[in-house]
């Protein structure tokens, strides 16, 4: 599985990342996404409502089962062991963070999950990759912009890297451009405005583009 991913990572470049929605409202953002092209989801942890994690676990579970074989789909903003088991459990494939925690990342790697840890400084990025990442992201990569992260890969080549953070149509190009191997995007992809009205078609659009705007 871990290879399948990283593969998947590689040739589809784009991860999405839903954030704040219920179950239901994922699995149709999945769908929108998987129509336009996307095959990779990230479904966020809230750290501030605990209350609210079960929920995340059970959308992962859904579109896990829904698109078995043709969207990959893990967790986000996992900072706890707990929350990686959750994530395991309901049939994530990997976690997304937004820092660089050693044990957990190689727990994560034990599981055969694939890791995904952000980190801003060179020296994190190398303590994420010593752990066992397999893709290190630079977070947050839109205020830093595509020569920071042209900057930090000249000595480090051999780190596969994310650019999470800002990133959408518009400048995830540049990013690709700079030597990351795929990008992290929000923005438009969970417009709440669109979803409240049942545009689901102009979220697919969104998709395409991002697709289309990645292939070198």
């Amino acid at each position: 599985m871990k290879a399948e991913i990283e593969s998947s990572v590689r040739q589809g470049r784009i991860i999405a990342i839903i954030r704040g929605f219920a179950p239901d409202v994922c699995l149709r953002l999945a769908e929108a996404y998987a129509k336009g092209g996307i095959r990779l989801v990230e479904v966020t942890f809230n750290q501030k409502s605990p209350e609210t994690w079960k929920d995340t676990a059970t959308a992962i579970r859904a579109i896990r089962e829904r698109f078995t074989g043709t969207v990959r789909v893990g967790a986000g903003t996992v900072l706890t062991e707990e929350q990686l088991s959750m994530c395991e459990e309901a049939g994530g494939e990997y976690m997304i963070t937004p820092n660089v925690n050693a044990a957990l990342i190689r727990e994560c790697v034990r599981r055969g999950l694939v890791a995904m840890p952000g980190a801003l400084t060179p020296s994190e990025a190398v303590t994420a990759y010593d752990a066992g990442a397999s893709f290190v992201k630079i977070f947050p990569a839109g205020s830093l912009g595509p020569g920071y992260v042209k900057a930090v890969m000249a000595p480090l080549s051999h780190i596969p890297f994310l650019a999470v953070g800002g990133v959408g149509p518009d400048n995830v190009a540049d990013f690709i451009k700079a030597g990351c191997v795929g990008a992290g995007v929000g923005g438009n992809l969970t417009n709440k405005e669109w979803i409240t009205a049942g545009e689901w078609g102009k979220i697919e659009d969104v998709a395409r583009r991002l697709v289309e705007n990645v292939k070198m």
